[in-house]
């Protein structure tokens, strides 16, 4: 009890557990992913106050503001739409009863208090969210490239005279083509699955 009560005093009755991967059905997080499309969790923080869910696809953040109130607030970050950054870890020291990983994802800072003892797992997390920052970093530079190397080729082909072609039917010939390789390297370089990466870090 006394241990409980300097916990709380010290600003440390949150932290956070690592849940097993045999206990995600019973946690609330498992009623939002998308199943439907494939989506699955792969790490799970649960707190007094809060549920940290990195699936896939997605971290699911179900947010309590009180741990005695029941009202939540639920918060889905797609990776590729929000990227990474700013990942550290902060290990324990003498007296820490948890270790800390913090991060941005887009622009909305976050930080998780684990208990020392599984610094290990949460090491494979650190390891994961830094292996998806640069797989969405490298993606995104290939799509500009793409953009830059599409203009550049659409400069050339204005540039020069075409015999016997409308300027309509020029106009809708380059539109289709600019259409077409947009989609394609929107699709291509704006990677939603990130399942190898956690195949890879996690061991649970």
């Amino acid at each position: 009890m006394f241990k409980k009560l300097a916990a709380e005093a010290l600003g440390l009755g949150d932290i956070g557990k690592i849940i097993p991967a045999h206990d995600y059905d019973k946690v609330d997080s498992d009623d939002y992913i998308l199943s439907e499309d494939r989506e699955k969790i792969f790490f799970l923080i649960k707190s007094k106050r809060d549920e940290y869910c990195f699936t896939n696809r997605a971290l699911i953040h179900i947010d309590g503001a009180s741990a005695l109130d029941k009202k939540r607030i639920l918060r889905r970050y797609e990776y590729y739409q929000f990227p990474f950054s700013n990942i550290a870890l902060q290990t324990a020291g003498t007296i820490d009863l948890d270790v800390e990983i913090s991060f941005h994802i887009g622009n909305v800072p976050l930080m998780i208090s684990v208990s020392k003892g599984q610094i290990d797992q949460l090491k494979d997390l650190y390891k994961a969210l830094l292996a998806i920052q640069q797989e969405v970093h490298h993606n995104q530079s290939l799509l500009g490239f793409s953009v830059d190397s599409l203009q550049k080729a659409i400069s050339t082909v204005a540039s020069g005279k075409q015999e016997n072609v409308s300027k309509s039917q020029e106009l809708q010939n380059v539109n289709e083509y600019v259409f077409n390789w947009s989609k394609n390297s929107y699709e291509k370089y704006n990677q939603k699955d990130f399942s190898a990466i956690f195949e890879k870090y996690i061991n649970n």
